[in-house]
């Protein structure tokens, strides 16, 4: 059991596993407590999730009246309460309670105001910034004497609604993103995520009124929340916007903040309009190269007229690399027969970025353009660190493409 233990510590998962399959108890205590609260200590949901598999039970009573539960809940790990909440051992009506109660406490007085009530001290709060590389959040963690938590309490409490089916009004759901003012906050994610899983039109009319506050966050949230309620449930299915994206030219029009005009143009582009390549057209020369690369996708993909595609070629010269690519995208999904498509490409294949280059290359080959063989070429050689694009086999595609034709 010792070396569950130590397994633990380490964090690794995999000899976790190995040693649970081999019979290692997933409840091994450690100095009196479950090896399941040194994972949740460590806000490690990998070991956590090994345990929980296996049969750690997350509702273990602890000499001190909590749980693993109640620990991850006061601790604030979001992915942790979610994982330990939803485990194998399903929860007691008195756990859920509790739990909801918690994290709700902890949500309306602030992770801040919370810590400091819980261990009762005044000196200075040590903070810190914990980012999750793998899904691109971050949160913050925050340590008063021996007490440790981060700031997630408020999407633990969203998220376990949305688990026993609880509806919390619109604006109070908003309030709990708008105190993160960061998009890339773990609460933020999380309000927008579970409001963009509201495919009802109360929601969409909420959403789209939130356009008109006078605070950009509250508009940016509102963009964000609207691409989600376009796009969709990818779960559960379900697109019931896809094509309103039109709905949302009148803000785009008239929005001036670059951040919340990527995030309207981005939600746009789903939908398919003239007033939507209206909007793309004007902003041709917008100074944020994040808005100019949107702009190819604001085109109607059934009809590309003159103008459009005069955009795209303008695009693909663009001083932005980023602003580049987009264009050179486009032009290799475009099945037009006009040249000069062909020759952006063929100018794009000596791009100073190989992705650009790489896409060029598979754009010509797509349209059957010769030319593609010669520029595969000027690829050049791959970090062999990255994994096997599947672009770099579309001139070897080509190539069998005309010696089927050929008869060879």
């Amino acid at each position: 059991m010792e070396r569950l233990v130590e397994a633990v510590r380490r964090k690794d998962p995999d000899e976790v596993r190995a040693l649970l399959d081999d019979g290692a108890d997933p409840d091994t205590l450690a100095e009196g407590l479950p090896v399941l609260c040194l994972a949740v200590a460590a806000y490690d949901t990998d070991v956590a999730d090994a345990l929980l598999q296996a049969g750690a039970d997350p509702q273990h009573p602890l000499p001190d009246g909590s749980t693993p539960l109640t620990r991850a809940v006061d601790g604030g790990s979001h992915l942790l309460t979610l994982a330990l909440a939803t485990g194998r051992k399903p929860l007691t009506a008195p756990a859920r309670a509790d739990m909801m109660a918690r994290a709700r406490r902890w949500a309306e007085a602030g992770a801040e105001a919370e810590l400091r009530r819980v261990t009762g001290l005044t000196g200075p709060v040590e903070r810190i910034r914990v980012e999750d590389d793998e899904i691109g959040w971050w949160c913050e963690q925050l340590t008063l004497g021996p007490v440790t938590v981060r700031d997630e309490h408020r999407a633990i409490l969203t998220s376990m609604e949305v688990l026993y089916g609880i509806r919390t009004p619109f604006d109070d759901v908003v309030a709990r993103a708008l105190a993160h003012p960061d998009r890339d906050h773990v609460v933020w994610c999380d309000v927008a995520s579970t409001l963009g899983r509201r495919l009802d039109e109360e929601t969409w009319q909420w959403t789209r009124d939130l356009l008109n506050h006078p605070d950009r966050l509250h508009r940016l949230l509102a963009a964000e929340i609207l691409l989600s309620l376009i796009l969709g449930d990818p779960l559960k299915g379900g697109d019931p916007f896809w094509d309103r994206g039109r709905e949302l030219v009148p803000w785009a029009e008239q929005e001036e903040d670059p951040e919340v005009l990527v995030a309207l143009l981005n939600a746009m582009t789903h939908d398919s309009a003239p007033e939507i390549e209206a909007v793309g057209l004007s902003h041709l020369t917008h100074p944020d190269p994040r808005v100019r690369a949107l702009v190819p996708d604001t085109l109607e993909r059934s009809r590309v007229r003159p103008e459009g595609l005069a955009m795209v070629l303008t695009l693909a010269g663009d001083a932005d690399s980023g602003v580049r690519e987009a264009a050179c995208r486009w032009l290799g999904h475009y099945r037009g027969s006009e040249p000069q498509v062909g020759d952006a490409l063929v100018a794009l294949t000596h791009d100073e970025r190989q992705e650009i280059r790489i896409d060029a290359v598979s754009g010509l080959a797509y349209r059957d353009d010769p030319r593609c063989v010669e520029a595969e070429h000027r690829i050049g050689p791959r970090d062999p660190d990255q994994p096997f694009d599947e672009r770099l086999m579309d001139v070897s595609r080509y190539q069998r493409r005309r010696e089927a034709a050929d008869g060879g």
